[in-house]
């Protein structure tokens, strides 16, 4: 069966799952003082430096989550607060000294839902960021809306859906002329493009493990320690901004999963990206109305992202399934229910175009690729109206 799902969750190597099986072996909390907690915690701090090393991120401003979405609402809503110098017994003292929240509505839910819980809960004031009909950040439009009264700019690296890679260099910039700290989510960029948080000037930014061949359950969150951040977690303080006690043998493996995506990682950007373009270029040649969506330039190597006129993605993935390949249609399709995709809605796609998502990795080979080709036209045609 192909698999053309990674960017739901990236399938784990041999490595990772032997990293795992070891660790999870080794007895102790990592909390504790005595000869096997130690080494528990020996294993934690290894997978933290793995991860830390895959990312540009020094070990000790990266704090390990339970998920990618953790790392999100820790980073946004952290900096929220940070920058309203909210605490438990003053939060919601009006008025706020910086409301508003810049994002786009191309955004993963992860942000959108943590940025609407501040609106309702907090008293926070949210500002959409234009994106043009390729997803891309439109500059213009975020540098009129920093000010002041910004507590942050949150928005992908590379958009989950589409593939686009933002400008994050001119965002960056943008945002640090206005004093406006920014949090990317990365968590479709690691193992697909080079990530340099020391040195991308960035506050904050979150990844996840099993998008790049970890456990799922172990997140990550790289933190510049020239932001405030509030925990959204108390109790044990096992790590400076998460309680909660250590998972070594999930961090482990995960570290071993970030060191394999991110070793040599020109080679494997340049092989996904011939697969990928062999996939899209046939796709375009043998469907009639297909159009590729997100970025035709500065896209992810391993993201295609088709849309068809009338085509019900929903059949579309059953016929696919049938055939043997695993196939999304992004966030189209959840629960088995098709309902537009917000992130094609912002990027001013019509509703009656169908989207089929196409995300390659690892074990992605040019048969698969060939294969899938085999069989699309004919699915798509009994899948449109």
């Amino acid at each position: 069966m192909a698999y053309f799902d990674y960017a739901a969750t990236s399938p784990m190597p041999d490595p990772v799952i032997d990293a795992w099986t070891s660790a999870v072996h080794q007895r102790g909390n990592a909390s504790a003082t005595h000869r096997d907690g130690q080494k528990s915690r020996l294993l934690w701090e290894e997978g933290r430096d793995k991860i830390a090393a895959a990312i540009g991120a020094l070990p000790f401003d990266v704090t390990l989550t339970g998920s990618g979405t953790e790392a999100i609402n820790l980073a946004i809503k952290g900096l929220f607060w940070g920058r309203n110098q909210t605490s438990e017994d003053n939060r919601n003292a009006p008025p706020l000294l910086r409301p508003r929240i810049l994002t786009t509505e191309a955004e993963h839910h992860a942000t959108l839902d943590a940025v609407h819980w501040l609106v309702e809960a907090e008293g926070a004031l949210v500002d959409f960021v234009r994106v043009d009909e390729q997803g891309t950040v439109d500059l213009a439009d975020l540098a009129a809306k920093l000010g002041d009264d910004v507590a942050l700019f949150t928005t992908l690296w590379v958009n989950n859906e589409v593939g686009t890679i933002q400008p994050v260099a001119d965002m960056v910039a943008l945002a640090d002329s206005a004093g406006v700290p920014v949090h990317l989510d990365a968590v479709a960029a690691l193992g697909y493009t080079p990530i340099d948080f020391a040195h991308s000037g960035l506050a904050a930014l979150s990844v996840s493990a099993h998008k790049a061949g970890g456990p799922v359950g172990v997140g990550a969150l790289a933190v510049s320690r020239s932001w405030s951040i509030v925990p959204l977690i108390h109790g044990g303080s096992q790590q400076r901004l998460r309680s909660g006690s250590l998972d070594a043998a999930g961090v482990y493996a995960a570290g071993v999963a970030a060191e394999l995506a991110t070793a040599d990682l020109a080679s494997k950007v340049e092989r996904l990206a011939a697969l990928r373009d062999r996939l899209q270029n046939g796709i375009l040649e043998s469907v009639p109305g297909a159009v590729l969506r997100g970025s035709h330039t500065n896209r992810s190597p391993g993201n295609v992202h088709i849309t068809v006129p009338g085509l019900d993605s929903v059949s579309a993935l059953f016929l696919f399934d049938e055939a043997g390949h695993a196939v999304s249609a992004g966030s189209a399709c959840q629960a088995g229910v098709q309902s537009p995709s917000h992130v094609l809605r912002a990027m001013g796609v019509d509703d009656s175009e169908g989207p089929l998502r196409f995300t390659l990795g690892a074990g992605t080979t040019e048969d698969d690729i060939d294969a899938v080709l085999d069989i699309l036209p004919a699915i798509v045609a009994r899948a449109t109206h």
